[in-house]
């Protein structure tokens, strides 16, 4: 089986999604989880058939695109899904009129994963959530 990533208007299985690997998985409150932003949030979903078992979140800025909210259930971790969800925020973005560069917000464990897919780790380690994460760039 193979997933589809498409931009979806109904963002109900993105939220669903985020507060099992986030919530649920990695112990985040729903307050730090869910926010105002998802209402003006492009929203990523990955689907095998009918099942959701990713999603991102892309907001705009000006020039500036980020990326957030990168999750993929549990088994289908190691599949290739979260560098696709990537990459796919990433050319959503580049198509974007005036957004010149992406950034996104990595949890300590994952800057590895971010590098080999372009991105360059900016500013000191913060705290989100109870979790590190260092800011990272890309120029589209």
């Amino acid at each position: 089986m193979t997933w589809q990533i498409e931009v979806v208007d109904d963002h109900a299985p993105c939220i669903a999604l985020r507060r099992t690997v986030f919530i649920n998985e990695q112990g985040i409150s729903e307050a730090d989880e869910i926010d105002d932003l998802d209402a003006q949030a492009i929203h990523l979903l990955a689907h095998i058939d009918s099942r959701p078992v990713g999603t991102a979140r892309l907001l705009v800025d000006g020039h500036l695109g980020k990326i957030g909210r990168i999750c993929v259930l549990a088994d289908q971790r190691g599949t290739g899904l979260g560098k696709a969800l990537v990459e796919a925020g990433i050319a959503h973005l580049r198509n974007t009129p005036g957004v010149i560069r992406a950034k996104l917000g990595a949890q300590d464990h994952a800057i590895g994963f971010y590098a080999k897919l372009g991105f360059t780790p900016i500013g000191p380690f913060y705290d989100d959530a109870g979790i590190p994460h260092r800011d990272m760039v890309t120029d589209l």
